[in-house]
């Protein structure tokens, strides 16, 4: 049994030359289209970064922000007296927020004829585009016009002298200047 082949070289002869042509700039134009372009690599890598920095995204990845605040926290609670060894916890609302800046255009016409026939027209046209920063190349990202940081939404402190009642005022006191939370969002207990 003969084994049937798909592609021969003598099929190839059966094919006129300028389908031959068409066949393959057809093929470079797909191999094209497939291959991904460096400026289309360098694109997915900005938008890869800044999913990963929270630059891209309305709502920003914070956890950055939260660590450092709890650095700080521990550092200021550790220098207070009866303190003694901190751990701090704190947990945000929510992810804050950025403003985009917005090309705002209103027009309003309104005519108003008496006469024998009355007739009043009124016309009203509101226009809204987000403004664009044009880097080099690039399409551009949307210009933040205000960005507000998460706020705090509660405060875990592990103390040393967290059983002491005294010790613990001045942590919730200190906490409370610091961040504007409620009271019985903030919680003050002893390290093992």
């Amino acid at each position: 049994m003969k084994k049937k082949e798909w592609f021969s070289p003598e099929k190839l002869k059966g094919i006129p030359k300028n389908q031959l042509l068409i066949g393959g700039l057809a093929g470079v134009l797909l191999l094209v289209i497939a291959l991904p372009t460096e400026q289309k690599k360098q694109q997915e890598t900005e938008l890869s970064q800044g999913k990963e920095s929270g630059v891209e995204q309305p709502a920003a990845n914070y956890s950055g922000y939260e660590k450092e605040l709890e650095r700080k926290l521990e550092e200021i609670l550790t220098a207070m007296e009866g303190v003694g060894k901190v751990e701090v916890m704190i947990t945000l609302q929510d992810n804050g927020e950025q403003v985009l800046e917005k090309d705002i255009s209103r027009n309003s016409q309104e005519v108003t004829e008496e006469g024998e026939v009355k007739r009043n027209t009124y016309e009203s046209q509101y226009q809204e585009e987000t403004v664009f920063v044009k880097e080099s190349g690039n399409e551009g990202q949307p210009f933040i016009a205000k960005e507000s940081v998460p706020a705090v939404e509660g405060v875990l402190v592990v103390a040393e002298g967290g059983g002491n009642g005294k010790v613990a005022k001045n942590i919730s006191d200190a906490v409370l200047a610091l961040f504007p939370v409620e009271v019985h969002k903030i919680k003050v207990v002893k390290m093992n």
